[in-house]
């Protein structure tokens, strides 16, 4: 049965396309949510009949409201302590839309939305509504009520920009998956000359933090620079269970203590390896993943044991809660 025009029934049966469209523009599940609500808000004060297909509606609001939240976000970033990452989400339970195709899964993947930081907030809109969305040029004008050819320029621009910046790499989900667990495995031993056959010899090490928790502040460039990185810490996992699990559309390392999700670490690979790790410890950044981790059964995916309270190798904070 089709939700009558204009009610809430209506608006939620929309709700996952623009979470997934604002997610893909902030880089954000907090800020996404926010937004959301905010177009909700907006659609229940709206006139009806302004309202002619309500998909195209609320994808206009929700990527102007995205805009103006991402020209202040650029002030915040630059004052934020630290690397800052895109918040991971869970998205085997299909939180961001129909992850079936290698172009499906790269549009939110972690490595690209942080490329994404680079283009200017127009830049960015467009690229994502052409990509991910595969609006024509003409729909975005509408969206971005900018001319056609100004919108062909910017898609170019912001085409150009991330293809300048990455090397496309799509191993098989069999591969892909195979290389994350080996890097669990590994850490969980830890075993170092294990790790250090899993690294590129160019990967580099990111943490964000947020200045809410130890880590490292600038990014680790260099194999054996991250090793010495990863060296430095006594044991790998004491205290902390690690599970493989899918996260922005790739698998990934969580790392959690008592169904609490403690970091997630993404995993850029190249033939030559693993080239990036990208790993959130800030707990702002956890809430949205931590509420679907809670939610997730307790059964799958590979675990550590869970001992007594140590340090974690793999996000590099102490796995004792405070407080």
């Amino acid at each position: 049965m089709t939700p009558a025009f204009g009610t809430a029934e209506e608006f939620t049966s929309h709700r996952p396309r623009v979470f997934g469209l604002a997610y893909r523009l902030l880089g954000s599940a907090e800020d996404a949510e926010d937004t959301v609500q905010e177009a909700y808000l907006r659609w229940r004060s709206a006139d009806r009949a302004a309202i002619g297909h309500p998909g195209a509606w609320l994808a206009k609001v929700v990527t102007n409201l995205c805009l103006n939240r991402l020209t202040s976000a650029r002030v915040q970033r630059e004052r934020y302590v630290g690397s800052w990452l895109p918040e991971p989400v869970f998205t085997e339970d299909g939180t961001l839309g129909p992850l079936e195709s290698a172009e499906q899964r790269d549009a939110v993947s972690a490595a690209l939305l942080m490329l994404l930081e680079r283009l200017t907030p127009t830049e960015r809109a467009v690229y994502v509504l052409r990509e991910a969305f595969a609006y024509s040029h003409r729909d975005i004008a509408e969206v971005l009520d900018l001319g056609e050819a100004n919108c062909r320029q910017l898609y170019r621009r912001a085409v150009q920009h991330v293809a300048a910046a990455r090397t496309r790499f799509e191993p098989t989900l069999g591969r892909q998956r195979a290389l994350v667990e080996s890097f669990v495995s590994a850490a969980r031993e830890g075993d170092l000359a294990g790790l250090e056959r899993l690294l590129a010899e160019d990967a580099i090490w990111w943490s964000d933090g947020g200045g809410k928790v130890s880590a490292a502040l600038r990014p680790i460039v260099g194999r054996e620079k991250v090793m010495r990185f990863l060296g430095g810490v006594q044991r790998f996992a004491g205290g902390l269970a690690l599970t493989v699990a899918e996260v922005n559309g790739a698998s990934a390392l969580v790392v959690h203590a008592a169904r609490r999700l403690v970091a997630v670490a993404s995993f850029e690979l190249r033939d030559s390896g693993i080239v990036q790790v990208q790993v959130v410890v800030n707990p702002d950044k956890l809430v949205f993943a931590g509420r679907q981790f809670a939610a997730m059964s307790p059964g799958g995916g590979t675990r550590g044991g869970v001992g007594s309270p140590g340090s974690c190798h793999i996000c590099g904070r102490s796995s004792v809660p405070s407080g």
